[in-house]
Parts: structure tokens; sequence; C-alpha cells
């Protein structure tokens, strides 16, 4: 059993971490999926208020609220499969929650890019609303993410995947770590 925690600031390729893992029938738990699903329940657009209901959910369900809603939808899946992998673990706190459910099964994978590359693939994915339109700034997004404790979990990191080179090469390597470890990626 295995189970591959992601985290990064946004645009750094988490969801497509999670797409190389679908397309491998890995199952993937998306932590965004359940603000996203919170958003819908309170009557609020996901595009423009993930960040407001993020907050909400953990100010009042304490910071490893949305790990714990994940929890039993990791569960489910591991009783099917040998690798889950999830996406967009924003904290430390969050970290630990898993850690203490799956010990030394838990992988935790930083991918990293920088500012500008961020900021041109989040432009190109077009699913968040910009600044300019009610949303908020990447600026503003990297600072709430840091304030949830992303940086600590970062530091947390098993291993590091730097995104900066090609689509293709990204996805071999998230491959690859999925297929034959962390190990296969430290050579």
């Amino acid at each position: 059993m295995t189970v591959i925690g992601i985290v990064g600031l946004p645009g750094s390729g988490k969801s497509e971490a999670a797409n190389v893992a679908a397309e491998m029938d890995v199952p993937v738990v998306t932590m965004g999926d359940v603000i996203r699903e919170e958003c819908r329940d309170r009557g609020l657009d996901p595009a423009s208020d993930h960040g407001t209901v993020a907050k909400a959910l953990r100010e009042e369900n304490g910071p490893a609220a949305i790990a714990e809603r994940s929890l039993p939808m990791i569960e489910a899946e591991l009783e099917s499969n040998d690798t889950v992998l999830v996406d967009g673990i924003r904290s430390d706190v969050e970290v630990e929650a898993f850690e203490s459910a799956f010990g030394d099964a838990f992988l935790l994978v930083e991918i990293d890019a920088p500012f500008e590359l961020r900021a041109e693939r989040l432009d190109i994915r077009g699913r968040d609303t910009s600044a300019e339109d009610g949303g908020e700034s990447l600026e503003d997004r990297d600072a709430r993410e840091l304030g949830f404790g992303m940086g600590e979990a970062m530091d947390m990191a098993d291993l590091t995947i730097e995104n900066t080179e090609t689509l293709a090469a990204f996805q071999r390597t998230v491959r690859t770590l999925i297929r034959d470890g962390s190990e296969a990626l430290n050579q």
C-alpha cells in the first residue's frame, strides 16, 4: 500500500500529476474537490469562493478538516487499489493527519516551479477567476496557501520534483514515481 501526497503552490503541476496517476488507473483523491463541493453546498461559486470556503472549513472544523474529510475516500480506494494519489495537500497539519493514518506507507512529494512559469500555466488553464474578474491574484493565492502552512508542508516532503521542463518530461517523471517508487528518481 502506498499513499502519495502531492503538495505545491498553485500552478506547480499538482493537477497534472493527478492526471498522470488517473491515466495509470491509480485513484486520485483531490482535496480541492472537498472544498468545491462545500462551495456548492453553501451556494457559492467554486471559481471565485474556493479560498474563502477553504479558510472557513479550517476555522469551523480545525486545521486538518479537509484532510479528515478526505481520509474516508482514500481508505475506500485502498480497499481495491495498492496506490492512491492525494492531490492538493495544503498544510503541515494535513501532512501529519496522513502520516498518522498511513504511517510509512505515506509518501509526500513536493512539486516545485518558479512563479512566472506557474502564472503562465494558470493563465493557460483558465479554470480560475482572474484578479481582474473578481478572483485572487497569484500573489494572493500563494500568500493564502502559505498561510495555511503549505511552506511547512513543502519542507516535510520526502521528495521534490522540479517541474520546469516540458510537460512530457514531467509526465515521465510522475509515471516513474508511481510505477517504480521514489527510489527510481533518486538515481
